[in-house]
């Protein structure tokens, strides 16, 4: 009779314990008609809801789902919500903000970024109220869930980090294009029909972790690809487009050799119109373990065959030196030569009021090289690398504001994304 040594136990168990620890993997959200929350019924079954109805904090959420292999967990859910949004764009403007949640995270009822993202809707629709009086953009969330777990065992789901990067690559390839191009498509629709002095349907979609490479794969060749339409390869030049209005990435996960095609395009531009809104916004905590140690450790297996080199940029008397070997192990917004700017804490206690809101086109149009603006709580450092206004902001932000790879709906950080939000979408 054969036996086990304690060794092979050991590992059977671990084994057994990671097969029965899988992480739920069905949709969450599978009634597709929109219900209205309140105190006796929180809808949580249903994947259109609406929030504080008649309130001055009102908004509507809605969920689309997607599986491992980047496909709609349910085609019917994404048709329900977009259905509801051509209806409410009939007769008015839209904020549309989109939200795809990264690891250990997904689109389970009570998830701690889904009630952090109904809570900066809800203020989004007090400021929409305060600044444009009784005409706002009606705000809408999408909350794109996907399994940002594999494993629920404690401890060993640590070691999901490399299967989750896997996952977000094929769910930023596929089904989430299908939806975020649609998005769009409500945005310049709408945007085309606005009077003139009307305010315009808007899109901004952020990413977080892991949720931030789903965003990343999902839009960059479009990004790159606005970019070169606004160039001087026209008959003229005109602002630098982007996807929607503004993507956000919070301490996202993808290798900053993946980023090096839009810096060098930002960096080879000389001037930019003072009309120039931000079109990507990449904010990485200096206190995020997971992006600054755990993502190199598993880079640099995974790398260890291919071979870099290091060459040097020079664009509108700016030099510059990538060291593709350092760039393909590090994340975005770990590695130095691409950080434009950093986000220091210096005010916890203020909030920007409606009026400070209102003109902060002007306070971005007059920033100098090198010099600091303060927005609300916190103080944006511009590192006299780009030139100003350049619509690509790598940000290195202050463990203050975000205190680790998780901590991203606290108010000093929203605070700072509202502002980045007003600023982009403003007429």
């Amino acid at each position: 009779m054969n036996y086990l040594n304690i060794s092979q136990k050991l590992l059977l168990l671990a084994a057994l314990q990671t097969l029965g620890g899988c992480s739920y993997d069905d949709i969450y959200r599978n009634n597709y008609q929109p219900c209205s929350a309140s105190a006796t019924d929180s809808c949580d079954q249903h994947s259109v809801q609406l929030y504080n109805k008649d309130s001055n904090d009102e908004y509507l959420l809605g969920f689309v789902e997607i599986d491992d292999q980047g496909q709609l967990r349910d085609r019917q859910q994404m048709v329900a919500l977009l259905n509801q949004l051509y209806a409410a764009s009939a007769d008015k403007r839209l904020l549309l903000n989109v939200f795809v949640h990264g690891w250990h995270h997904n689109a389970a009822p009570g998830d701690s970024n889904i009630e952090g993202f109904k809570k900066n809707l809800a203020k989004l629709a007090v400021i929409e109220r305060q600044i444009h009086g009784d005409k706002p953009r009606k705000v809408i969330g999408v909350y794109v869930g996907w399994r940002g777990e594999s494993i629920d065992v404690s401890g060993i789901n640590m070691l999901t980090f490399w299967d989750r990067k896997n996952t977000a690559q094929d769910v930023g390839y596929l089904g989430i294009t299908e939806l975020l191009l649609k998005l769009e498509e409500i945005r310049n629709v709408q945007h085309s029909q606005a009077a003139p002095g009307e305010l315009k349907t808007r899109l901004i979609i952020t990413g977080h972790s892991f949720g931030g490479a789903v965003v990343q794969n999902a839009t960059t060749q479009i990004l790159v690809n606005r970019f070169i339409d606004s160039n001087q390869s026209k008959n003229f030049t005109d602002n630098a487009k982007g996807f929607g209005d503004l993507v956000i990435l919070l301490n996202p996960a993808f290798e900053a050799l993946q980023y090096a095609p839009l810096y060098d395009l930002a960096q080879a531009r000389c001037g930019y119109f003072p009309s120039q809104r931000p079109r990507l916004a990449i904010l990485t905590s200096r206190a995020d373990w997971a992006t600054k140690l755990a993502f190199p450790a598993g880079r640099m297996f995974s790398t260890f065959f291919e071979t870099h080199n290091t060459f040097q940029r020079t664009e509108c008397q700016r030099t510059w030196e990538v060291d593709e070997g350092a760039a393909d192990r590090s994340t975005v917004g770990h590695y130095v030569p691409f950080i434009t700017h950093t986000l220091a804490l210096t005010e916890p206690n203020k909030t920007m009021q409606a009026s400070e809101l209102a003109a902060i086109t002007s306070k971005w149009q007059h920033q100098t090289p090198g010099a600091s603006i303060q927005y609300g709580p916190t103080l944006l450092t511009h590192l006299d690398k780009t030139t100003m206004l350049n619509p690509y902001l790598n940000i290195q932000v202050n463990k203050e504001i975000i205190a680790d790879h998780n901590d991203i709906f606290n108010e000093q950080l929203m605070e700072f994304l509202r502002m980045l939000t007003v600023l982009s979408t403003s007429e």
